[in-house]
């Protein structure tokens, strides 16, 4: 059994300010997205201007959509009982599906403002959510939380607060897994322009398929637990349709055109000269 680490959650305190890592965590997600997206601004014919922009109605999708998914997902019975719960965001966390709702809002939003289709936008975005994701679930491990069940595997570490179970440290693989594999697969992929919708499609399969697996390690939301079956997680439930949206989502790409606006600009110029 391995030693949970003793990492203050609080990174930077300065008198009464105190910035915590977990915080810190979005910061870097969201500066290393913006970071990428400049790289390949020209994609969608955007501006790298256009990306902070394009950062800050993310940044809103993840806030408002994580915390409320948390509260409809997770904690819909203390919602009904105390609404301003909502508003408390010390006090409980953020769901990754509310967020990736939010986030679809925003790209809505930011899609039809600057004239792109929808899954154009989203096919651009897929790859630099790992970013985030992965940070996140290193501030989830460094608050000591998610943590995983009982096991006796050599790499297993006794929690703070839970006893002295050996678990398994959970978000660590939700860091390997939605962080380090998906980043790496997705950028690999999108490394040329695909068909419209086919990048989309593979970060839900992968998300889905990643987390479904991991629930099946992760202890239960002790608020909900199993929802069915003593093994099916609220986890699990989110992320089935995400899995089977994306494999639909992967099979209608494969009738949609390229999206590059490059090709798009030199196809112009070709028509322009021949003309």
């Amino acid at each position: 059994m391995l030693d949970y680490p003793q990492i203050d959650p609080v990174a930077i305190a300065l008198g009464p300010l105190k910035i915590h890592w977990y915080g810190l965590m979005y910061v870097i997600g969201f500066i290393g997205a913006w970071w990428l997206g400049r790289k390949r601004a020209d994609r969608l014919g955007l501006s790298r201007d256009d990306i902070g922009d394009m950062l800050f109605y993310g940044a809103l999708g993840v806030v408002l959509g994580g915390r409320i998914g948390y509260a409809l997902f997770y904690g819909l019975e203390r919602l009904l009982d105390n609404p301003l719960w909502l508003f408390q965001i010390w006090d409980g966390g953020m769901s990754f599906h509310g967020g990736l709702i939010g986030v679809l809002i925003a790209s809505l939003l930011f899609a039809r403002k600057h004239g792109l289709a929808f899954f154009q936008l989203t096919d651009f975005v897929a790859p630099l959510v790992p970013i985030g994701l992965g940070a996140g679930r290193i501030g989830n491990f460094i608050n000591t939380e998610l943590p995983g069940r009982v096991t006796d595997v050599p790499w297993a570490m006794a929690f703070p607060g839970m006893g002295p179970q050996p678990r398994h440290p959970s978000a660590l693989y939700e860091f390997a897994l939605e962080g380090v594999v998906m980043f790496a697969v997705l950028w690999w992929v999108s490394r040329q322009p695909r068909r419209r919708g086919m990048i989309s499609g593979l970060f839900l399969v992968l998300y889905g398929v990643f987390r479904f697996a991991v629930e099946f390690v992760r202890r239960p939301d002790p608020q909900l637990g199993f929802i069915a079956f003593d093994w099916l997680t609220m986890g699990m439930l989110l992320s089935l349709p995400m899995i089977v949206a994306g494999l639909m989502l992967i099979a209608w790409s494969r009738r949609q055109p390229v999206d590059d606006a490059r090709v798009d600009d030199a196809e112009k110029a070709t028509d322009a000269t021949s003309s």
